[in-house]
């Protein structure tokens, strides 16, 4: 459990029975769940990825390439649970920037970075999302420069269909496709993704979006909704 203040104002985790959370509202506590599939195939899919990683880490990055990414995890902080700037190391920031490469299909990036940020993009938007078709439209900017670099994406996640009174959703979040960059094809806007849940006419979907650039850099999420049409 993580708490701020004097008198918790913020906290983040769970202590005995207790675990507090955050919604639109602000914070609050509520009685610790236990998942009742913590063991799903996607999870495990994850979990082999990140083994993979830990195993290039020790076995395949050279010591000056892990103090690369050294270097770049000092410099560049992630924000925790209670949004304070933290270090995660080397090793975090590698499997952070690789799980979802490795996900997408995309290559491994053994090189840290040499640029000093976690990169940015333009506010995608969703267009029509057909339950019928089970597709989503993304319209994303073409004059981001992920665009127009080998090597990067816009990855997409969507989440289970949702009652359309919701709106805040956490997550989770299941991997629905990418919008590869090019230099030779550029993408256009905007782009159909298929769904990975069945959804129904007038639910709400949830958006994850994130860019991995060809260095290695991955941007924090953004994230989206709309409602589904027929």
């Amino acid at each position: 459990m993580k708490f701020k203040s004097e008198l918790v104002t913020q906290a983040s985790g769970s202590i005995g029975g207790v675990t507090a959370s955050r919604n639109r509202g602000g914070m609050y506590l509520r009685a610790r769940s236990v998942p009742t599939n913590p063991g799903t195939s996607f999870q495990a899919v994850l979990r082999a990825y990140m083994a993979s990683l830990t195993a290039a880490w020790n076995d395949t990055l050279t010591p000056v390439q892990r103090a690369k990414w050294d270097a770049y995890a000092e410099a560049v902080p992630l924000p925790d649970s209670l949004g304070e700037p933290r270090n995660v190391g080397g090793i975090g920031m590698y499997v952070r920037s690789n799980v979802p490469r490795l996900q997408a299909a995309l290559a491994r990036v053994d090189e840290a970075p040499t640029t000093y940020n976690l990169g940015d993009f333009s506010a995608p938007s969703f267009g029509a999302i057909s339950a019928a078709a089970g597709t989503a439209a993304l319209a994303f900017t073409e004059e981001d420069v992920w665009c127009d670099e080998d090597g990067s994406a816009m990855l997409v996640a969507i989440s289970r269909p949702q009652n359309p009174g919701i709106n805040y959703f956490k997550g989770p979040y299941r991997y629905a496709g990418l919008i590869a960059g090019s230099v030779a094809t550029p993408p256009t806007t905007p782009a159909s993704l298929t769904l990975p849940f069945a959804v129904a006419e007038g639910q709400k979907v949830f958006g994850q979006i994130r860019v991995t650039r060809a260095d290695g850099r991955l941007t924090q999420p953004f994230r989206l909704n709309a409602l589904a049409g027929a």
